[in-house]
């Protein structure tokens, strides 16, 4: 296996990484931000009020782009199987 061919592959497995993380970790992101602007509106500082709302929205977001997320997952292992093949 050549040194492009690691690269290349640490690059796709990264791109994958971000793409499958991405909308888990940016929901999960603007319901934080919009519980802690509730919270400092209403003077309410407690840790704990925002990981119900986070939980939630994490497992809509997951049960939503399961689909999605299986699939991409599924043709990265079939390329990277591929890959090992025709070593």
């Amino acid at each position: 296996m050549s040194e492009t061919t690691v690269l290349e592959v640490f690059r796709s497995c990264m791109v994958i990484i971000l793409q499958l993380a991405g909308p888990v970790l940016l929901i999960s992101m603007l319901i934080g931000l919009v519980v802690s602007i509730l919270q400092a509106a209403t003077q309410v500082h407690e840790q704990t009020l925002t990981f119900v709302p986070k939980l939630a929205g994490i497992a809509v977001i997951l049960l939503i782009a399961a689909p999605w997320i299986i699939a991409k997952m599924n043709d990265f292992a079939k390329g990277i199987f591929d890959l090992i093949a025709t070593l």
